[in-house]
């Protein structure tokens, strides 16, 4: 019998032919295929002989260290992640080294930055005569991130950006604010309508129009989309990534944290708390919905709602079946939810950036009103959030996939409570009670993400994916 090789349920990796000498990976049997971390992906060489070039933060808490590769691309295929979001990504094939064996792989190539593993190491990489013992962490050795000590650090990009921020308020404080900054910083910024934006789908050379003329490529797009054009604002900043564009939130993120359901599901199975929630579609199941979250009171809940609009506290049994005889009879879809008497119409909403707590604040509702919002009459100061708080709010964040976010969370006798993620959270009232200058450290944030600047006659950014694909295959290093 064959000796076998054993791994640990994580593992550093080496991949000789990207120049990444360590790489730390979940190894996961239940996943089919294997991912590595990339952003700024793009295209070039000939159809036939397409590589891909990609830029890889290695070590997840110092996005300054950045590696330039490129590899050749086998495929590109639709991958279904863990949660059920579908993403077509470029697949590469390269040897990685775990211990004393090197062996070539298959990678998907997707942003992993919310995750905490830089590369995930699926089943079909795993070679017949390595078992994986989840009981084990490194069975084939450590490895260090001190062997990038001597690799180039990357500063925030100090050329201007072309920025586009997708909005139909152009004249809202928050996208005012974040014009502003960016123009502070020497960046050019144009508002784009959503709404007015027309998709070409071209694989080789995709568009997007703006009352019928092309837009250009652009650097970077920040997404304050609507909860009404949720669906289209989608579709839109989908095509700006396709361009090259680095979008601030993803539209998948985006997706998730604004269906409620799905955003609880998230939150449950990441294991973050939040008030228990109930669903579910039958009359019949009335009284079982409210039995599931503890008898009244309650939250009844639209899964639309936004500013508090649809969020209704149902104070008795009686009142709670009145409500949601109401909603069904409007058709509507609605969560019931345990009501946090103890936090006292108080609510804390954590502004997260990059996967870090930035600013904070205490909303707290009017005389009589159980919702908090701004919007709604409420008031907002300062606030001294616990270690405790800060950890659930950037979980929340990293479990949605979003680089940006507004978490409300509740203060409940046993901890914080997740209410809400917020993908296009306000500005206003976070900056005016905290005074942090929220909008600059977003676009400080943007500037450690956007794609570099390229040499040559042209810079790649005002290239076509068409005209990048013609371009003859360089060096990994640039």
């Amino acid at each position: 019998m064959e000796d076998t090789t054993l791994l640990g349920w994580e593992e550093w990796a080496a991949f000789p032919k990207l120049g990444l000498p360590a790489v730390k990976a979940k190894v996961d049997t239940g996943a089919r295929t294997s991912a590595l971390h990339a952003v700024s992906i793009e295209p070039f060489g000939p159809m036939e002989k397409t590589q891909v070039r990609f830029i890889l933060h290695p070590i997840p808490d110092k996005p300054e260290i950045e590696i330039v590769c490129s590899a050749p691309a086998v495929d590109r295929r639709e991958v279904v992640s863990s949660n059920g979001e579908r993403e077509l990504r470029w697949v590469i094939e390269t040897p990685v080294r775990i211990g004393d064996r090197e062996w070539p792989v298959e990678l998907t190539l997707t942003n992993r930055e919310t995750m905490a593993y830089r590369m995930l190491l699926g089943r079909q990489a795993i070679p017949e005569d390595m078992v994986v013992n989840p009981t084990l962490s490194c069975a084939q050795g450590e490895l260090s991130y001190d062997l990038y000590k001597d690799f180039p650090r990357r500063r925030p990009v100090k050329r201007p950006l072309r920025i586009a921020i997708l909005t139909r308020e152009p004249n809202n404080y928050s996208s005012q604010r974040l014009r502003d900054a960016a123009q502070t910083r020497g960046h050019v910024v144009e508002m784009i309508n959503t709404a007015r934006c027309t998709l070409a789908i071209d694989a080789n050379d995709p568009k997007v129009y703006y009352d019928g003329k092309p837009l250009p490529v652009y650097d970077a797009v920040i997404p304050r989309i609507g909860a009404s054009m949720t669906g289209y604002g989608m579709a839109v900043l989908r095509q700006f990534s396709m361009m090259g564009a680095y979008c601030l939130n993803t539209a998948e993120a985006i997706g998730a944290s604004r269906d409620k359901l799905f955003a609880h599901q998230i939150l449950a199975r990441s294991g973050i708390n939040m008030p228990v929630t109930a669903f579910a579609h039958s009359p019949k199941d009335t009284a079982n919905l409210i039995a599931h979250v503890g008898d009244a009171p309650l939250v009844v809940k639209l899964l639309q709602s936004t500013q508090g609009r649809g969020v209704v506290l149902a104070e008795t049994k009686k009142a709670a079946e009145s409500v949601i005889d109401a909603f069904r009879g409007l058709d509507a879809n609605f969560i019931v939810q345990e009501f946090v008497k103890e936090a006292g119409g108080a609510d804390i909403r954590c502004f997260v950036v990059g996967g870090r707590v930035i600013a904070t604040m205490m909303r707290q509702a009017e005389e009589g009103e159980f919702r908090s919002n701004l919007h709604r009459g409420g008031t907002a100061r300062k606030v001294r959030i616990t270690k405790e708080e800060r950890v659930a709010a950037v979980q929340a964040t990293k479990s949605l996939g979003l680089s940006v976010a507004g978490v409300d969370l509740l203060r409940s006798a046993t901890g914080p409570k997740i209410l809400e993620v917020n993908s296009s959270p306000g500005l206003e009232g976070v900056e005016r009670s905290s005074g942090k200058d929220v909008a600059g450290l977003i676009v400080e944030y943007l500037e450690t993400h956007v794609r570099p600047a390229r040499t040559g006659k042209r810079k790649a950014a005002a290239r076509t994916p068409a005209e990048a694909r013609a371009e003859p295959a360089s060096s990994q290093s640039e």
